[in-house]
């Protein structure tokens, strides 16, 4: 495969993502690395998450789109590490540059797993909140207070 073709595939796997064009003219074909240039979008304050009470929905629809964001940096991610496969079978030391290729696609994705444990402690955490407010909404409609 020319490198012309490989350039023009990742090209076309990283404009895909929102605000990867200009950077899609830069990819080199021997790096994996665009993807981990531009992280996720920023998951909901650790501090106060729900602090202006959203809508269940709101909230809801906030992590669905983070989850979103994080599936298709991940996509990206392992569409250039097949055009990267692709390329080594063209290559003498197959096995060495395959190997280089996960290295580099792991090194990518780990990011995006830690965005995506942080994403998943939030919604544990709105969710635990959600329940204790509708035991507190049921043992004060009952009148037992704690």
């Amino acid at each position: 495969m020319t490198r012309a073709l490989l350039s023009g595939c990742c090209s076309l796997a990283l404009s895909l993502l929102p605000g990867w064009g200009a950077q899609a003219q830069t990819v080199q074909t021997e790096t994996l690395t665009a993807p981990m240039a531009h992280p996720a979008p920023p998951l909901l304050d650790a501090q106060t998450p729900w602090a202006s009470n959203p809508s269940p929905n709101e909230v809801l629809e906030v992590i669905t789109r983070q989850r979103q964001a994080l599936a298709a940096q991940r996509s990206a991610i392992v569409q250039a590490e097949q055009v990267q496969q692709v390329a080594c079978w063209q290559n003498f030391a197959v096995n060495v540059c395959l190997s280089d290729a996960r290295l580099t696609r792991r090194q990518a994705l780990a990011p995006l797993r830690q965005q995506e444990l942080a994403l998943n402690a939030q919604e544990r955490s709105w969710r635990n909140e959600q329940r204790e407010r509708r035991l507190q909404t049921k043992q004060s409609e009952a009148g037992v207070v704690p």
